[in-house]
């Protein structure tokens, strides 16, 4: 997973360097918005109700043209996902930290509204699990490198928009799927899912 995830970043951090030193064809940028995560579970012990949580998405992009109308768009995205799950004696939330490494298409349907669509790989970072109740909160953070209960790299898959509103800043809006579950025996403590997040963000290039 390591040898993957330092290879993705070298190739993307190589066509920030070219798009320094080239203008039109390549362009680099950073972009950041809102996710609106949850989960899809899956066969297992996974009886139970589950919520959207609020997070968030951060990272650097790459445009490159092909052609008038298409152009290709890998990004690198430090991202949260999870869910919430309310029940008589309080609140669980789980948050799990990514980094996520999309692989775009972005064709140009007319003006500044652009398809964007392609695989994704995602490398999960740490989990934080918290239960509230009237009686207080208890917070546990799990460093996923040195835990075998998730999955440390999952392929899924996106769709979405994006509209220019001049050369430079862009608001988009997608849908992500992860192909693969996070886990192969799921229970009610460590539930057998897929996860699924709506993104919200605003992209500036240079």
């Amino acid at each position: 997973m390591k040898r993957i995830f330092i290879l993705a970043i070298a190739l993307l951090s190589t066509g920030i360097a070219n798009a320094q030193s080239t203008d039109k064809p390549i362009k680099f940028g950073v972009k950041a918005g809102a996710n609106f995560s949850n989960i899809i579970k899956d066969d297992g012990d996974n009886d139970f109700k589950t919520d959207y949580l609020v997070g968030y998405h951060a990272g650097i992009t790459l445009d490159i043209k092909l052609l008038e109308n298409l152009a290709f768009t890998p990004e690198a995205l430090y991202s949260t996902k999870g869910y919430k799950s309310s029940s008589a004696v309080g609140e669980f939330t789980q948050t799990t930290h990514f980094i996520d490494i999309p692989i775009l298409a972005s064709i140009r349907l007319g003006g500044g509204l652009n398809l964007v669509a392609g695989p994704q790989v995602s490398f999960l970072m740490s989990t934080t699990n918290k239960f509230e109740n009237g009686f207080g909160t208890v917070e546990q953070k799990i460093i996923e490198d040195d835990s075998d209960r998730f999955k440390k790299s999952l392929v899924g898959g996106l769709i979405g928009f994006r509209y220019d509103f001049s050369n430079r800043v862009g608001l988009n809006g997608r849908y992500a799927l992860d192909f693969q579950k996070n886990n192969e025996n799921g229970s009610s403590q460590t539930p057998e899912f897929k996860n699924q997040v709506f993104q919200v963000g605003l992209g500036i290039k240079f």
